[in-house]
């Protein structure tokens, strides 16, 4: 077996070195992936410095991966997937199969076996390999270059617009506008929603505008947030800081939802009655 050329930190917070591993042989249920490109997530960094206190060393970063199939494993012959196909891998390389989670179709829920593309050796590397089930296929005329970032951030605020049902009649706020933020307007956009932004900053209108969104609110103005009581159907939340959540829950319809997919790490205080 060839030898697989990449960029490691052998320990956290160092520098990113030329490192070359044997994969070894291509277990029964794997796809190798050549890569052509591999975004740069804040992720990847918290994982170098091991900020969240579970990396390991060496550490191949590199989960929003774009590239083709060079090689299929026994047991992923029939997938729908063949050598030569543009395809993508994001956040996670394999699940158990078994577990409660997996069995139900939520694998990324996996309770025994999930394991993070950048555990299992991610994709600042000529190759790298993943469960046949985490392999993404792509359009042939997809942008190449810029498409790596759909399969971290534009997954983490698809899962919201699919859990809640929504459709073009929808009205969605989403909180802060930044990687995760602007990714979901233009979603919601092309959806046909009608879409709010919030956003401390003002400076940010013209450009959230030009994305697709129908209206900026000033976050930081009490009287603009409770004007819009009972409006949405749901609200999206991309920031990681503690906020006065009480008017976006107010700003909810009847049976209306709030969906946070920033880490915020304080505990969220707010009143269930209005």
């Amino acid at each position: 077996m060839s030898m697989i050329r990449s960029y490691a930190a052998k320990e956290a917070g160092g520098e990113l070195e030329v490192y070359e591993y044997d994969p070894g042989e291509l277990r029964p249920q794997d796809i190798e992936v050549q890569v052509d490109y591999c975004g740069i997530c804040h992720s990847d960094l918290s994982m170098i410095d091991n900020e969240w206190g579970f990396s390991q060393y060496p550490l191949i970063a590199g989960h929003e991966v774009i590239g083709r199939v060079v090689a299929l494993g026994s047991a992923a012959q029939d997938k729908g997937l063949q050598v030569g196909q543009r395809v993508g891998i994001g956040w996670t390389a394999r699940s158990c199969g078994h577990c409660d989670a997996c069995i139900s179709g939520n694998q990324i829920n996996c309770e025994q076996g999930a394991v993070p593309t950048i555990m299992n050796r991610g994709g600042f590397a000529e190759k790298l390999r993943a469960d046949w089930q985490w392999v993404i296929p792509l359009p042939e005329n997809i942008d190449i270059e810029s498409a790596g970032p759909l399969l971290c951030g534009g997954i983490t605020v698809f899962k919201p617009l699919l859990m809640h049902h929504i459709t073009a009649t929808s009205r969605v706020g989403v909180i802060g506008i930044g990687g995760l933020g602007h990714i979901a307007i233009k979603l919601l956009h092309a959806m046909g929603c009608e879409v709010t932004a919030f956003s401390s900053n003002p400076a940010k209108e013209q450009e959230v505008l030009a994305m697709g969104a129908d209206k900026v609110v000033n976050s930081r103005d009490p009287q603009a947030l409770k004007a819009l009581s009972g409006q949405f159907d749901l609200i999206i939340n991309t920031v990681n800081v503690s906020l006065d959540w009480q008017p976006y829950f107010e700003a909810l319809t009847y049976g209306g939802n709030f969906h946070t997919v920033g880490a915020v790490l304080r505990r969220c205080l707010f009143r269930p009655l209005r």
